[in-house]
Formats: C-alpha cells, structure tokens, sequence
C-alpha cells in the first residue's frame, strides 16, 4: 500500500477538480497497490475542510488531518508524513502545478530501488525576472554554504520510501525545511524532471514575505557557514583597517604627509566607527537568528495540533 499526502490552504476554488479529473483518476489506474490518501487541511478559512469531508464520507481510505490553525506548509507535511502508513508516501499540492499523471513513474522508480524519487521543476519557465534570479542565487547560496544534496528545482513533489519516513519522523526541530531535511537523510534518491503547471484557481499562499522566510531558514537551519564566514569577515576588516590605521599614522605622523593626504581625527573616526558599527549590526543579525531557532526548540511546544473534532479516520483515533 501506498499513501498520498495532500497539504490544503484554502483550495476550495479548484480542489474538486484536482481531485476529480486529476488525482484520482491518477490513483484508480494504479492496480497493484492499494493506497490511501491523507489530506491536511492547513487552517482554511474558505469552506475547503468542508469539501474534502464530503469525500472521506464517500471513501474509506481518505483520512483528514484539520489543524486547528494555520502552522505553515512544512508543519502540515510533517503531520501528514506522522499519520501515513503506506510502505511509500507520496506528498503532492493541491493547486494543480504539480502533476498526479507522473505518479507511475515515482512508483516504477521506487521499484526499482530508490528509497526518494523527488519531481524537479522546470523552475523559471514560469517566472517573472525578480522570482528567476531570487531562485538562482538562493540555490548558489545553498550550494555555497555547503549544502550538496538539494537539487536546484527540487520540489516537495515527491515518494519516500517507509523507511525514510520513519527517520524524518524522527527529527524534531521547529524551523525545518521538509524537502532539506529529507536530502540531508541521504538515503538513494532518484529524479524525475516535469514542466510546473499552471495553478487551477485561486492565489498561491506562499507570498515572498513567507518565500524569504522559507529561505533565511534553510541557511540558519541546515549550515553554520554564516557564522564562520562573518568571522572570516570580521579578521579581514580587522587586518585591513589595521594596515589602513599604520598608514595613516606613517603617512601623516612620522613622514609629515608627503602625499598631501590629510585626514583630520574627526573624519578617520567617523569612517572607521560607522564602518565597523555596520559589521557590528550584521554580525548581531546573523547571530539573532540562531539565538531565535534555539529559543523555538527550547520552547518545546507541539509542532501541529489536530482538530481530532474534524478529523476523519485518523489512525490513531
């Protein structure tokens, strides 16, 4: 058997037809394997819970997860990836642009072996000239920083292997990045490229306040080379404005300023306090962000909570 996670956010405009002349269909082709599917309904707050209730009371094998708030995508994937019980799980939006006809290929592929087949997108088919460039340098950044597992145009469309959910399930930091945390598991993974569709309705959720976020926190939370590469940063401004500073005391004080290039003691204080105060502030802001994930850890709170009210065949009652 396998299982299909769904995260929802307020899809009611288009999530009968994803279900009805996309997915589904998809899923009833596949004969060999039963399969159930899990949907999460995020904290909607359009009538999406209500529409996806009315299916699990047609069909048995459709269990609803309705968190009792919005927690984000992330939080959402993990309860679905907690509640499945299929020996594969395959996770899937609801808005259209990922493409339920590629699942035989996910599970041929897993057949043959690999433990993760992860769909990667042509990702700047479809994007304006700001959205190209932010991908771009976020996936150099990512690579820079250390990180040699995530494929560019890698998406959460993807199948895991029962054993590589267990160990994600395993993980338990509050800031996480499901499809960073699944390639640092580094269990086989395979790929399988596909064109990003068109959403069927509605606007996507996932705005670039929330995009930005999803980035800070796939820096601070999968690498340390922040850290090491402010203080890389703070020796050379440290070696440089100490050259500088035995210049200009040569220069001006012991050579009597041959080369005409008076800095009086105000301007030389100015521009070495604001320039080291800058580094200061960026240094406190780097270091602020990982103070902030160790506050959320050490604050232990439950990382979903279930509406068990309008919850539907949960496995755990």
């Amino acid at each position: 058997m396998f299982s299909v996670v769904v995260p929802i956010h307020n899809e009611s405009e288009g999530i009968k037809n994803f279900l009805d002349k996309e997915l589904f269909p998809e899923l009833e082709k596949i004969k060999k394997y039963r399969h159930e599917v899990i949907f999460v309904d995020d904290g909607s707050t359009d009538n999406s819970l209500e529409i996806i209730q009315e299916y699990a009371k047609k069909q048995k094998n459709i269990r609803i997860i309705a968190l009792s708030r919005n927690f984000g995508k992330e939080p959402a994937l993990s309860a679905g990836l907690a509640e499945a019980s299929g020996d594969a799980v395959i996770t899937i939006d609801a808005d259209g642009q990922q493409p339920p006809k590629l699942i035989p290929e996910f599970i041929k592929k897993w057949e043959d072996g690999a433990d993760i087949v992860t769909g990667v997108r042509d990702h700047y088919t479809k994007h304006g000239l700001i959205q190209k460039m932010g991908s771009k340098l976020f996936y150099w950044l990512l690579r820079k920083m250390g990180n040699k597992y995530t494929v560019p145009g890698s998406t959460d469309f993807r199948l895991m292997d029962r054993a590589v959910v267990d160990e994600f399930n395993r993980l338990s930091e509050h800031n996480r990045i499901t499809r960073g945390l699944i390639d640092w598991l580094g269990f086989k993974q395979e790929y399988i490229k596909y064109t990003y569709g068109a959403r069927l309705a509605g606007k996507p959720s996932y705005g670039m306040k929330k995009l930005f976020k999803l980035a800070i926190d796939s820096f601070v939370s999968m690498s340390t080379t922040p850290l090491v590469v402010l203080g890389y940063l703070g020796l050379i401004i440290t070696f440089l404005s100490g050259i500088l500073g035995l210049f200009v005391i040569i220069q001006q004080y012991v050579l009597g300023d041959p080369l005409g290039l008076y800095w009086n003691g105000a301007v030389q204080m100015a521009i070495f306090i604001t320039f080291l105060i800058g580094i200061v502030l960026i240094s406190q802001a780097i270091t602020a962000l990982y103070i902030s994930h160790i506050h959320a850890e050490t604050q232990s709170r439950p990382l979903y909570i279930i509406n068990k009210k309008e919850s539907r065949n949960l496995k755990n009652g």
